[in-house]
């Protein structure tokens, strides 16, 4: 695989593209067997961030995403820090993502995130239009490129993402994640936005600036997907001054036996 000079003109102009299927049958496979272990505390990861799914589709009635593991299930709706596990931190590492990063940020290269996302069978959370950058972030630099990768077909039935196309030129809309209703009448009115189908094993690459939001799993299907914030790897926290795992470059994390 190659990112080439077509996509590179597509994420620039509307924010996102389509990578493909970045993962076959035997590795998408793997990482789906991969998260589910984790989920049901096969593999224990005590620094890893959990949030268990609500059962609400009120955002603001989520559970709160704090350290360690909250119980064997596969309903949680968020799980963070997986650059912590060989298997995710090999994929995080696939040669067409070093490729990738080296166009859009350089050699040195960090994550901010690296992020599993799931809406459980008939479950799920609304989640309002947002921007992935500000302050809440605490980063010195906001990252602005994205992996995002369906471990499971996202469909409009399963709560896939829905994009604007283009909002990414407005740059950060507010410092504060979501943007007011007036902000978004401006920046976002109904109609721009477009339903962000995928399937499972397909990566698409998206700017942290572009408007995003998803809705509820109605289906008998999980929705199951992987997210990497990958940004310039002399990043630092804004509250500890302190780096961020390396990826690829000086310092880069080495996946350790499974």
């Amino acid at each position: 695989m190659e990112y080439n000079e077509e996509q590179h003109a597509h994420f620039t102009e509307h924010g996102y593209v389509r990578l493909g299927k970045v993962l076959d049958g035997a590795g998408l496979a793997e990482l789906q067997r991969r998260i589910d272990a984790i989920m049901l505390g096969e593999f224990s990861y005590p620094e890893m961030d959990f949030q268990l799914d609500g059962g609400d589709a009120d955002y603001a009635k989520m559970p709160t995403v704090t350290p360690g593991h909250k119980g064997a299930t596969l309903q949680y709706r968020k799980i963070m820090g997986l650059e912590r596990d060989p298997v995710f931190l090999g994929y995080m590492q696939h040669p067409f993502f070093r490729q990738l990063t080296q166009r859009l940020i350089g050699e040195d290269v960090s994550i901010f995130r690296a992020m599993f996302m799931n809406k459980p069978a008939e479950r799920g959370t609304v989640l309002p239009w947002h921007q992935d950058v500000g302050v809440g972030w605490g980063v010195d630099n906001n990252p602005t490129a994205t992996v995002w990768t369906a471990l499971d077909p996202a469909v409009v039935a399963t709560g896939c993402m829905q994009v604007v196309p283009g909002s990414h030129k407005h740059g950060v809309i507010s410092e504060r994640h979501f943007p007011a209703e007036e902000q978004l009448a401006e920046c976002a009115p109904p109609g721009l936005e477009i339903d962000l189908e995928a399937e499972a094993g397909e990566a698409i690459l998206l700017n942290n600036l572009m408007l995003h939001r998803s809705g509820v799993n109605s289906t008998e299907q999980s929705r199951r997907a992987f997210s990497i914030a990958y940004m310039d790897g002399a990043s630092r926290s804004t509250r500890t001054g302190e780096g961020y795992p390396m990826i690829f470059g000086d310092g880069a994390l080495v996946p350790a036996l499974s």
